[in-house]
C-alpha cells in the first residue's frame, strides 16, 4: 500500500515498524461542543484507513484522544457556570453518539488529556533537562531555537514562522516562536500540581504524551485534518523528538478541507452545521458517505443538493443488496459459471488496487457501483442461487471496508414454503399458465407475502413492508 506522507511530500510504500502490524495515533475533538461536519471528514476517513488495513491482514492499534482540558472547554464551563470536567464528560458522550451514527468504530484507546498529566509533566521535564524547554513565571515554554529541523512537517523555513509569530500578553517567551508545554493557573481554571507550580498542560503536549504512552516512542501513522499541519503536528515533532531521540511519526496523513456552498465554513458566514443538525435531515450514513465519495485529500463541497446525491447512491446500493437476497430466496440451484466468479474476483481486485493507492475511497466506490450493475443485470436475468450469493458476499464484504450499509436492515429471508411457491409461479409463467400462476400467487398472499414483478426481476415481501 502507498500513502501520502505530509513530511516528504511523497507517495511512500507503507511498510510498519512491526510485521503485520500497524500503530495509528488520531487526533481526536475538543470536547467542548457537538462536533461539525468538518470533524466528521477525519472521523470516517481514517476510521476507513483502519478498517482496511485489517482488511489486508495488519493488527492495528488504533488510539484516538480526547482534549478534555482546553481554553474552549474552560470558556463554556464559566459560562454555563459549570466545571470543566462536566463539559468534558457531556460532549465526549455527545461525540459518542454521532460517533456511533456514522459507524466510526471506537478506538483501540480513548486516552483523555486530563487522565494524563503524569505522563505529561514527565514528558515536559525531559525536554527542560534536555535544554529543549524553559520555565518563566510558572509557564513551561519550548525552545523553538533548540530544535534545527523545527517547520520539517509544514516545509516553512524558521524565518519565515517567526515573522507571523506573536506574543500574548503575560507571556515571557525567549523567542516569539516558542509555544507553551504549561501554564500557570489563572482564577476559575483546572489545575494540577507540577514543579513548576498549579497549573495544566499546553495543547500540543496532550498528544506527544499520549502518543508515547499507548504507543510508543515512534509510530507508524499519525493522522488528522490539515488545519493541524501547522501548529499542532510540528510542535507535536519538535517535542517528541527531542524528548525521544528518535522519529516521532514515520507518515503523516492529513484529509483536506470541507466546504459549504463553495465557500469555506464558518460561523460568520452562517454556514457552519454540526454533525447532529445534518443528520436530523438525512441521517447519518450519507454523511458518511460524503466523507468518503471524493479522495480524502483533496477538499469536498458540501450542499444540500450534494447530500441528495449521496442519499441516493445509498439508495442504489441498499437496492441492490434487497434485489440480490429477493432473487437468491427464489433462485435455482446452479453452479454459478467460473467466468463469473472471477469477474466477481475481478472488482475485488480493482477495489483494493485504489484502496492501496493512498486510500482512494473514490475509486474504490467506483469499484462497487461496477459491482452493483453486474449484480443487477444477473438478478434480472434469472441468474442461479451461487452466482447471486457470490455477488451478495462481494457487496457485503467491500461495503463492510468502507462502513457502508449498516443503517437499514436486510430485509427478512423468505420461507423455503413461499420461495417453492414463488419458483413454480415462475414455472407456470413462463409456460404461459396464468391460471395456475394466479392460484400460485393467492396461496403466497394467503402465508403472508406479496410478489410482485420488477424490473430487476420477480420481488416477494411481507405483506405490509415496503
Amino acid at each position: 500500500m502507498k500513502i501520502y506522507n505530509t513530511l516528504t511530500r511523497e507517495k511512500e510504500e507503507f511498510v510498519p515498524l512491526f510485521e503485520n502490524k500497524a500503530l495509528i495515533y488520531a487526533c481526536g475533538p475538543t470536547v467542548y461542543n457537538y462536533i461539525h461536519i468538518g470533524n466528521a471528514r477525519p472521523a470516517c476517513v481514517f476510521d476507513v484507513l483502519r478498517r482496511f488495513l485489517e482488511y489486508r491482514g495488519f493488527e492495528v492499534r488504533f488510539v484516538q484522544n480526547f482534549t478534555d482540558v482546553d481554553d474552549k472547554i474552560i470558556k463554556k464551563a464559566n459560562e454555563e457556570g459549570v466545571s470543566s470536567a462536566e463539559i468534558g464528560e457531556r460532549y465526549i458522550a455527545e461525540y459518542q453518539i454521532d460517533a456511533e451514527g456514522l459507524n466510526i468504530r471506537p478506538a483501540t484507546v480513548h486516552p483523555r488529556a486530563t487522565e494524563n498529566i503524569g505522563r505529561i509533566i514527565g514528558l515536559i521535564q525531559s525536554l527542560i533537562d534536555g535544554g529543549f524547554a524553559y520555565e518563566k513565571n510558572g509557564d513551561v515554554y519550548f525552545r523553538v531555537a533548540a530544535d534545527p529541523q523545527y517547520g520539517k512537517l509544514s516545509h516553512m523555513p524558521l524565518e519565515e514562522l517567526r515573522a507571523g509569530a506573536r506574543i500574548e500578553v503575560g507571556e515571557t517567551k525567549e523567542d516569539p516562536m516558542d509555544f507553551a508545554l504549561w501554564k500557570a493557573a489563572k482564577p476559575n481554571e483546572p489545575h494540577w500540581k507540577s514543579p513548576w507550580g498549579e497549573g495544566r498542560p499546553g495543547w500540543h503536549i496532550e498528544c506527544s504524551a499520549m502518543a508515547k504512552g499507548y504507543l510508543g516512542d515512534t509510530i507508524d501513522i499519525h493522522c488528522g485534518g490539515q488545519d493541524l499541519v501547522f501548529p499542532h503536528h510540528e510542535n507535536e515533532i519538535a517535542q517528541s523528538e527531542s524528548a525521544n531521540g528518535v522519529p516521532f511519526a514515520r507518515y503523516w496523513l492529513h484529509n483536506g478541507y470541507i466546504n459549504v456552498d463553495h465557500r469555506k465554513m464558518s460561523k460568520s458566514l452562517g454556514n457552519f452545521f454540526t454533525v447532529r443538525e445534518v443528520a436530523r435531515e438525512y441521517g447519518y450514513e450519507p454523511i458518511r458517505f460524503l466523507m468518503l465519495q471524493a479522495h480524502y485529500r483533496s477538499p469536498i463541497n458540501y450542499s444540500r443538493e450534494i447530500m441528495e446525491q449521496c442519499v441516493s447512491s445509498l439508495t442504489r446500493l441498499y437496492t441492490c443488496r434487497d434485489t440480490l437476497r429477493r432473487a437468491i430466496g427464489v433462485a435455482k440451484e446452479i453452479p454459478a459459471p467460473p467466468e463469473v466468479l472471477a469477474e466477481i474476483n475481478a472488482y475485488r481486485e480493482e477495489f483494493i488496487t485504489a484502496m492501496e493507492d493512498d486510500l482512494n475511497t473514490a475509486d474504490g466506490i467506483a469499484a462497487v457501483f461496477e459491482l452493483v450493475r453486474a449484480a443487477n443485470a444477473a438478478a434480472a436475468s434469472g441468474a442461479g442461487k451461487a452466482e447471486l450469493s457470490a455477488y451478495l458476499t462481494m457487496l457485503t464484504e467491500l461495503c463492510g471496508v468502507l462502513g457502508l450499509l449498516y443503517q437499514k436492515p436486510a430485509e427478512e429471508e423468505i420461507p423455503a414454503e413461499v420461495a417453492k411457491l414463488v419458483a413454480d409461479r415462475a414455472a407456470a409463467r413462463k409456460a404461459k399458465d396464468f391460471a395456475l400462476a394466479d392460484r400460485l400467487r393467492e396461496e403466497i398472499a394467503a402465508l403472508g407475502y406479496l410478489v410482485e414483478e420488477t424490473r430487476q426481476g420477480t420481488r416477494v415481501k411481507k405483506a405490509g413492508s415496503v
